[in-house]
């Protein structure tokens, strides 16, 4: 299976970066932008037509970023585009590629999109998603037909510790273990407090690794957009008033001190940087400052 995974059953605390592909056809700039961080992180991300904007396919883009850029590729694979043939294909090509991490989300609904008159298909939801790739690394596809080689795939989902109803993420993530997912990756996470009462109810219940999200807060109109608009993204009240009148300092402080918290407790950390190799740099340098990679893992 992926370095990455291996990793994590080690118990070393890993660090992700989320980034978009471009809008077009060339790669030069992403690969320029992940070449000033990629040698500090265990994988990057690459999401699939993210906000259901036409974007470049995530696993060419991820391909590339291993081949090129010599970093682990994670990439995102939505049901909102493909039928279950199309992506079983996918997933295939991936395997054929050499990338053998894959994040299984719905996607964005296309209405809120660049083409928004675009039919989603969601023939199947995130867990039949994961179906499809756990019986793709059992040897067959999911209607159960033999593959002449099967895949190696460690399979991702995504979760969210400030869902309003708990019980219901935490139950949803265990039919996604059940389904076969590997790990987990969260939405952006700013209160300690929303970590420890997420874990409180794993406890004894799921038992993969999570890479708890983090997006630092680059002004109150900005956090305050985010808290507004992004659907899963839950910014507690005392973080918007800390950001009143201040800007990025005062959003990388709030960071460290999230990090400071959480850190020894969880298996790592899932970095949205809204595209900006400085601020994912800034938050690499933040991890270095805290030990967090050679701290001692409690509680996971």
């Amino acid at each position: 299976m992926a370095r990455l995974m291996h990793r994590l059953q080690q118990g070393a605390f890993c660090v992700t970066v989320e980034i978009d592909p471009p809008r077009g056809a060339g790669v030069a700039g992403t690969l320029e932008r992940v070449r000033r961080f990629g040698d500090r992180v265990d994988a990057v991300n690459v999401a699939d037509c993210p906000m259901a904007n036409v974007r470049m396919s995530p696993i060419t883009l991820a391909h590339l970023l291993q081949r090129d850029g010599q970093v682990e590729a994670i990439f995102h694979l939505t049901t909102r585009d493909r039928n279950i043939i199309g992506l079983q294909a996918e997933l295939l090509g991936a395997a054929g590629l050499g990338v053998r991490n894959i994040l299984a989300l719905r996607g964005d609904d296309p209405s809120r999109g660049d083409h928004p008159d675009a039919r989603g298909v969601f023939e199947v939801d995130t867990i039949g998603l994961i179906r499809l790739a756990a019986a793709l690394n059992r040897g067959q596809t999911v209607s159960g037909t033999p593959l002449e080689q099967g895949t190696d795939f460690a399979i991702g989902c995504a979760c969210n510790p400030a869902a309003a109803d708990l019980e219901a993420e935490v139950s949803r993530l265990e039919e996604k273990v059940e389904a076969g997912a590997h790990f987990a990756q969260t939405q952006p996470v700013y209160d300690p407090r929303q970590v420890e009462r997420f874990q409180a109810k794993l406890a004894g219940r799921v038992k993969i690794p999570i890479l708890y999200g983090v997006l630092p807060l680059k002004s109150y109109e900005f956090a305050d957009r985010l808290n507004r608009t992004v659907p899963g993204i839950v910014i507690p009240g005392w973080v918007l008033d800390r950001m009143r009148g201040r800007d990025e300092e005062e959003g990388l402080r709030l960071t460290a001190e999230l990090l400071r918290e959480i850190g020894p407790h969880v298996h790592g950390v899932h970095i949205f940087p809204m595209n900006s190799a400085r601020r994912v740099v800034a938050v690499l340098d933040l991890i270095d400052e805290l030990g967090l990679r050679h701290s001692v893992r409690v509680g996971v």
